[in-house]
């Protein structure tokens, strides 16, 4: 949660680059944008995918073997596991980064200044490799998300037919509302925003419409409104999921109220 915490700042940080892109029509400030603010944003906004994913992995394991820690438990495997997710995100961003630093492509006057208008050949393979990547991956925690929290309504359902009264259903039941809060979470900000992203980028360049051109443009910017949400709602995360997180608001409170 806290590489979540540090993922959502840099995406915060990232913003303050996408207003300018927004808000000039200087080409150096357009470059600056799709050469660092892009690519940035895409490495913060997966990091909180996986992030999210590790998150509920850990819950569902807790569930499941609530006697034992697992070796992929400790303090140690987790910083491990957040470096290589870190380090594997960043490397494939550093190629588009140093791809997009080497190529003298210019916009032309009607194509606007959008990033794929600086493209060359080697960028568009590079951006194309790494959208459709982006798309298993954020795929593959969707799936996973399902599984758990399905999984885990299955272990309540059977604890609750066999022992209906045991202590142990309650947190079972405050389990499956955390997964669902995580669920929740991740489906209002993410699916929107891939449901319209890849098939923008599969498309557009065989797009001869101006007017379906800019209607997929315009979903696409309303989707990544979404995906940048993600770093209001995941407060409610930190809350469901942290103990110490709410022990320290309850403190403030309490603070406030004396």
């Amino acid at each position: 949660m806290k590489n979540l915490a540090i993922a959502d700042l840099f995406v915060c940080l990232c913003l303050i680059l996408r207003i300018a892109k927004y808000s000039s029509t200087s080409m150096v400030i357009q470059r600056i944008y799709c050469n660092f603010g892009a690519p940035t944003s895409y490495l913060n906004m997966y990091s909180s995918i996986l992030f999210m994913g590790y998150i509920a992995a850990n819950r569902y394991m807790k569930i499941a073997r609530p006697l034992e820690t697992h070796m992929l438990q400790t303090v140690r495997s987790t910083r491990y596991i957040c470096i290589v997710t870190w380090a594997i995100l960043l490397c494939p961003n550093c190629a588009y980064i140093a791809a997009f630093v080497s190529t003298d492509k210019q916009p032309s006057a009607h194509s606007g200044f959008d990033c794929d208008s600086f493209h060359n050949n080697l960028l568009k393979q590079i951006y194309l490799a790494l959208q459709i990547t982006s798309f298993s991956m954020f795929l593959f925690v969707l799936v996973s998300l399902i599984v758990f929290y399905w999984l885990n309504v299955q272990k309540l359902r059977q604890a609750q037919r066999t022992m209906p009264d045991k202590p142990g259903n309650a947190k079972l039941r405050k389990s499956k509302r955390n997964m669902r809060v995580l669920m929740v979470v991740f489906c209002v900000c993410f699916v929107p925003y891939h449901l319209v992203r890849l098939p923008y980028v599969l498309i557009k360049p065989l797009l001869h419409d101006c007017t379906a051109e800019q209607v997929f443009y315009i979903l696409k910017e309303l989707t990544v409104l979404l995906a940048v949400l993600n770093a209001c709602l995941d407060p409610l995360i930190y809350f469901v999921f942290c103990k110490t997180f709410r022990a320290q608001l309850n403190l403030q409170r309490f603070c406030q109220a004396e």
